[in-house]
């Protein structure tokens, strides 16, 4: 009888024993399918796509990658967007494989702290959080940068203080090996200076009429430039300004000065600037700087300017064709995520020209607010030749933030809408959610080239 009581009672531990494992099975799975369903693209919960994984997890998931994680740069039909989108599967493969093995050990407690991990989403500046500059302090500090890896760090933002250098590298203005960037650097701001002295410093007699009426546009558009932020009403800004984009595009003459290139030549102006100036813009003036700080400044901002508009080159040429193109996959890529919004569009009568245009000219700067445009461009720059396709994705997730509101707009309204944005309220998290959908999208649709086949 004693033995058939210590059976009744074993037969009850081992049931609950049990039912406490098939409860935590059901709520990991239930964890998985959270996950697996933000990736097919069911929901977006913040930042959950673009920060990828907590910091917990970036340990983890070094020790687990293959050695040939990391992609050449030459590998353009890939992209940095589908370098990140393989980190990802392998991050939820690190995530199912570590669970399933702990997972009998684990309290009802530990599975609801997983799943409130992978849920939330990350809230503040990532680029700040303490571990990643940690990763780019490591990564900056050997001798020669392995620039796959700081691009995969860059594309989800980098700390202010470390931008400049960054932006250097991203571009391929400075190299990759340390020993050699003060001599590179200091031989492209001769060459510049150079230039400046042979094609700017020089009476209207010594041009020919293109060029006078080019430098007269530059003239008249440098006024106009951010005229929002009051950093750039100062004579002197304008000046600099003027002679980095008529040196441009001295040097350029198979596209010359297009209207918009005066705005790409913004961010780079605020972060060289802000080696030398501390606090936030609208308090800087560049009158403290001395004149051969400003000229380096001048100099990094045309070597960069001209390394971003050297992989778009058509968009600027005669009928700018590039932007043209991509307008046309914009159009295409939104009918297919967003038919509803693509086809009160069409029956509207508005065309993407009337709009779209302008946002890839000026790279979406005239569309938000000024203190977000220079995180914007650090996944701008992350995605380095693979960028004109990513603009794209970043636009139509950018249209498709507004999906409800423009159905419901006939056409004159639409005009007026798409025009002047709802942004000036925007913060981080904003434009972090538009990139997140615009990661996820290029995941889903990229090597999927038929999908968007009308």
């Amino acid at each position: 009888m004693k033995n058939s009581g210590n059976d009744s009672l074993g037969g009850e531990d081992r049931q609950a024993k049990e039912s406490t494992i098939s409860n935590l099975d059901s709520r990991f799975n239930q964890t998985l399918r959270n996950v697996q369903g933000l990736l097919k693209g069911r929901s977006i919960p913040g930042k959950v796509l673009l920060t990828r994984r907590a910091d917990v997890l970036d340990s983890l998931s070094v020790s687990n990658k293959p050695s040939n994680y990391s992609r050449s740069l030459s590998d353009n039909d890939t992209g940095t967007s589908n370098h990140i989108a393989k980190s990802e599967e392998e991050d939820l493969q690190i995530i199912n494989n570590n669970s399933i093995v702990n997972k009998s050990k684990s309290s009802t407690s530990n599975t609801e702290d997983l799943t409130k991990e992978v849920q939330k989403p990350i809230m503040g500046a990532r680029a700040t959080d303490s571990a990643r500059v940690m990763k780019f302090t490591t990564l900056l500090s050997g001798t020669t940068i392995i620039l796959d890896k700081l691009r995969e760090l860059a594309w989800s933002g980098i700390p202010p203080y470390m931008r400049p250098n960054i932006w250097r590298l991203l571009l391929g203005y400075a190299p990759p090996n340390s020993d050699r960037k003060e001599g590179v650097l200091r031989r492209k701001r001769l060459e510049y200076l150079d230039s400046v002295a042979q094609f700017y410093d020089v009476p209207d007699t010594e041009r020919s009429d293109d060029e006078i009426n080019m430098l007269r546009q530059i003239a008249v558009d440098c006024p106009r430039t951010v005229p929002d932020v009051a950093f750039f009403q100062q004579a002197q800004v304008q000046k600099s300004l003027e002679r980095i984009l008529y040196t441009w595009a001295i040097r350029h003459p198979a596209s010359g000065y297009v209207q918009g290139i005066n705005d790409l030549a913004t961010p780079f102006l605020v972060v060289f600037l802000s080696e030398y100036l501390e606090g936030g813009v609208e308090k800087w003036s560049i009158s403290d700087l001395s004149p051969d700080k400003i000229t380096n400044i001048e100099a990094d901002c045309y070597w960069c300017l001209s390394k971003l508009l050297d992989g778009m080159q058509d968009h600027y040429t005669f009928a700018q064709p590039g932007i043209q193109r991509l307008v046309f996959k914009l159009k295409e890529l939104v009918r297919r995520i967003d038919e509803p919004v693509s086809r009160h569009m069409e029956e509207q009568g508005l065309e993407f020209l009337q709009f779209a245009f302008r946002w890839f000219n000026c790279l979406l700067i005239r569309e938000i607010p000024f203190h977000l445009v220079t995180r914007l461009w650090d996944t701008y720059l992350a995605e380095g030749d693979s960028l004109p396709d990513f603009l794209v994705y970043i636009f139509a997730s950018f249209l498709l933030t507004w999906s409800e509101e423009l159905q419901k707009l006939d056409f004159q309204e639409l005009v007026m809408f798409l025009q002047h944005v709802p942004t000036q309220n925007w913060t981080h998290q904003e434009l972090e959610m538009v990139l997140s959908r615009a990661f996820m999208w290029h995941s889903m649709f990229n090597n999927s080239p038929r999908h968007l086949v009308s």
